[in-house]
């Protein structure tokens, strides 16, 4: 889930087993690639803003409570700019990027929207540009076919059977939105605690999301007695896995692994969901789907490795996946 790395979070503290490095590594590679097809299953009976309105509350919840427990009321205090700053990121990566993707979610398969998603780190690279940051002639190159490979995959005839327009349509803009709340992230004043910081992401997203699914109507389509008990344990999954488990591994492995390593999630967890949706879900994989998810992923994979290195700048390529928390640092 949600905003850039600090480069206060992103220092190594010294040589680690490298059995715990792996554990970290493959907790997130697993559980943010597996958050797409759980996604898939909740929205199958449960109101899709509102399950994942749910999921940010309660775990922001959580994260704010035994911060303060732990730590005491200073630690969770912040300034009211932040306060604004944390609501504008929150909103725009929890609501615009994973609530998007939610709702698309009832009409395109798990496999094509973790592939959309994937696209986040040509976004934020794009938005770099635009505001006058200086970005290196191959990197934009690699930007220039991941999205030759996008353009491939929401053509017309290419996509799944039951994939339908509005459903694209969204996750054209869920991608935008994410890489925009991220790129943000990196230029505003936010909370120097990264957990603090998702904290209040997570109960500002959670609330615009909740207002949003209330203005579609979605409190009217709760009825819990068709609530399906797969769809209860995969809302449930996302809560404890996606955005506490995972999460907690994803800010220890940048505090003690190279971030060039630990953003390899952005192009392993596409795969690790196209393979799930395909064995579990079965889910269609069309030729274009294939030869799209290859382009995307090797562009995005180049660009990865070539943007995150020592500085913090460079380290701003990065972005959580929206099927994930859409909240971590």
């Amino acid at each position: 889930m949600v905003e850039q790395v600090p480069p206060s979070v992103t220092s190594t503290t010294g040589r680690v087993p490298t059995w715990q490095v792996w554990t970290a590594l493959s907790i997130v590679y697993v559980v943010w690639g597996t958050t797409y097809l759980a996604i898939r299953v909740v929205v199958e009976t449960v109101p899709p803003l509102l399950s994942a309105s749910f999921r940010f509350l309660v775990a922001g919840a959580a994260y704010y409570l035994w911060l303060r427990f732990r730590d005491g009321s200073d630690a969770v205090r912040v300034s009211r700019k932040q306060l604004v700053s944390c609501a504008i990121v929150g909103t725009a990566l929890l609501l615009g990027g994973n609530g998007l993707v939610t709702l698309a979610e009832q009409t395109v398969s798990s496999s094509l929207a973790a592939l959309m998603i994937a696209s986040v780190p040509l976004w934020v690279v794009l938005m770099r540009r635009v505001s006058g940051d200086r970005i290196a002639g191959s990197t934009l190159v690699g930007v220039a076919i991941g999205f030759a490979g996008v353009a491939w995959l929401v053509l017309p005839g290419g996509q799944p059977e039951e994939s339908t327009t509005i459903g694209i349509i969204l996750l054209i803009f869920a991608p935008m939105f994410w890489a925009a709340g991220s790129f943000l992230s990196g230029r505003i004043d936010m909370p120097a605690n990264p957990f603090v910081s998702t904290a209040y992401q997570m109960l500002f997203g959670g609330i615009a999301t909740t207002i949003v699914g209330g203005l579609r109507g979605e409190f009217g389509d709760i009825h819990f007695e068709e609530f399906s008990v797969p769809s209860l344990v995969a809302l449930g999954y996302l809560v404890v896995f996606g955005s506490w488990v995972a999460f907690t591994a994803y800010v220890w492995a940048l505090q003690n692994v190279p971030v060039s390593k630990v953003a390899t999630y952005a192009f392993v967890n596409p795969v690790i969901a196209i393979t799930l949706g395909w064995l579990i879900l079965d889910e269609q994989l069309t030729p274009t789907m294939l030869g799209a998810a290859a382009i995307i992923i090797a562009s995005v994979a180049v660009i990865v490795r070539r943007e995150t290195g020592p500085s913090p700048q460079q380290r701003r390529v990065e972005a959580v996946p929206a099927g994930a928390v859409a909240d971590s640092t």
